[in-house]
Order: structure tokens, then C-alpha cells, then sequence
């Protein structure tokens, strides 16, 4: 054998290696290949079971939201302590509440607030509390007992107090009686103008413009205002004594005796608002 021909027998035992070894590489290649083909595949089917198991859940979700919603707008809403809830509303309002609005908020029957309302107001009593519930015509509000004034006082040094005359006063009873009531009518029934008098009351808030009368001119109403109930300690108009006519009488010879001119007594009425 020539050494042509045994080089050319070693190239093809080696070219024979070099294309086993790449046959065994293209075979290891796709063993890798079909591995990943089989995991794409795996995890393809895995994201559709979860995208269906979301999707499933967020119906639920919906459902559950859905339902909740309408228990929200259905229910009684009633709460499972009544005084309790008043005795925040109260507190936080800061201003009186009418029973209307209180019975719609809590789904109140106006009995079970009152109850409740009565029952807050003993707690109160029993437990020696500064504060105590007050009923001003048809709303109730959260505020402080009379008897612990003065220490408010001591604490805001500069108390609200309001000096009213006899003809401020005459004023005052004439709207408080006969409310609601003209400026013409006072004026009638005092035999005087009462312009200095009514303005002084107004800025004082003891009344209030509370509408027009249907008349020519359509002249202004005037009526209490529940500061005014706070003022004088009375819960509504109908604890007011009963005016007699002896008294309507007295005032408008009182205004006569004025002469039309509206003086500063040296007397006055202090009240503490």
C-alpha cells in the first residue's frame, strides 16, 4: 500500500469520527429541542388554566361585589347600638339635628328614637355627666348641662352675653307669641317703630327672617330662632308661658309712654347665650 492510499484511509476514518460526532450532536440538539417544544407547550397550557381560573375568580369577585352592592342599598341599615350612633352624629354635627333626618339616617322608627334619645339622657343623669341631650322643637342637640356655665366661662374669659332692653324684650315676646309675624305688625302692636329693636335681635340671632307674607308689598317674616330656646332654657314654643291680654295691653302702653323714642334702660336683661 502506498502511503497516497494510506492517507487517504485515515481521512475517512477520521472524516467517519468527525460525522459520528456530529450525528451524535444533532441528536442531542433535538432531544433539547423536543424538551423545550414540550415545556413551551406545557406552560402554554398551564397560563390558559390559569388565565381561565382568573378569569373565573374575577367573575366571582363580580358577583360577590354585585351582591354586596345591593345588601348595601337594601338593608335596614338599622345600627345594633341606636344611642350610641346618635351620641356621634350629635357630637360631631355640632348643631341640632332634626328627628326627621336622624330616624331616615339610622332607619328609625321616630318611637325608637325618642327611646334611644330618652335612654342617652339617663346614661347621662346616672353616670353624673356634663353633657346632656336638648330637644329644640323637632331636633335634638348634643350640648353642656346649665349648671357647668360658670366654668365654661372661667374657661373662655370672654363669654357671649347680650344686654336686652325692656323694648328689645317687648320685641322679642311680641315675635315669640305672634311669630311668624311682619315689622308692621310689631309696630301695631308696640304703637312705635321697631326697627333698632328688631335689627338688635337679629344680630343677637334670637329671630330670624323666616319668609314673605302674601300681601301687597310682600313684607318680611320674622320668627325665634333655636337660639332663642337656648337663650331663655326652653325646649319649644310650647313650653312659653300663655300670654294674656292684660299683658298685650301693658306693652302697648309702655311703647306709648316711650313717645315714640326708644331709650336705653338702666336696667337691663343679661342673657347668657
Amino acid at each position: 500500500m502506498t502511503d497516497n492510499e494510506k492517507n487517504f484511509e485515515e481521512n475517512i476514518e477520521d472524516n467517519s469520527e468527525v460525522n459520528s460526532e456530529t450525528s451524535t450532536d444533532e441528536a442531542v440538539i433535538e432531544e433539547h429541542v423536543d424538551a423545550v417544544d414540550d415545556l413551551t407547550a406545557s406552560e402554554e397550557s398551564t397560563t390558559e388554566e390559569s388565565a381561565d381560573m382568573a378569569g373565573d375568580a374575577s367573575e366571582s369577585t363580580l358577583d360577590v361585589s354585585d351582591e354586596s352592592g345591593e345588601d348595601e342599598n337594601t338593608k335596614a341599615g338599622k345600627p345594633d347600638h341606636p344611642e350610641a350612633a346618635i351620641e356621634a352624629i350629635l357630637f360631631a354635627y355640632g348643631n341640632s339635628v332634626s328627628a326627621e333626618r336622624l330616624c331616615e339616617t339610622l332607619s328609625l322608627t321616630e318611637e325608637e328614637l325618642e327611646a334611644a334619645v330618652e335612654n342617652l339622657k339617663k346614661s347621662y343623669e346616672e353616670s353624673g355627666r356634663g353633657i346632656t341631650i336638648t330637644k329644640l322643637e323637632d331636633s335634638y342637640q348634643l350640648g353642656t348641662k346649665a349648671e357647668y356655665y360658670d366654668y365654661l366661662v372661667r374657661l373662655a374669659k370672654h363669654p357671649k352675653r347680650y344686654s336686652l332692653t325692656d323694648t328689645v324684650i317687648e320685641t322679642l315676646s311680641i315675635i315669640a307669641y305672634k311669630q311668624p309675624v311682619t315689622r308692621g305688625e310689631i309696630e301695631r302692636i308696640r304703637g312705635v317703630s321697631s326697627d333698632h329693636a328688631i335689627n338688635r335681635l337679629i344680630e343677637y340671632e334670637l329671630i330670624e327672617e323666616v319668609g314673605r307674607l302674601d300681601a301687597p308689598g310682600k313684607p318680611l317674616l320674622f320668627g325665634t330662632t333655636e337660639q332663642f330656646l337656648r337663650a331663655f332654657g326652653v325646649d319649644s314654643l310650647k313650653d312659653l308661658p300663655e300670654m294674656s291680654a292684660e299683658l298685650k295691653e301693658e306693652f302697648k302702653e309702655q311703647a306709648e309712654a316711650e313717645a315714640g323714642i326708644e331709650k336705653n334702660d338702666d336696667e337691663d336683661v343679661i342673657v347668657d347665650v
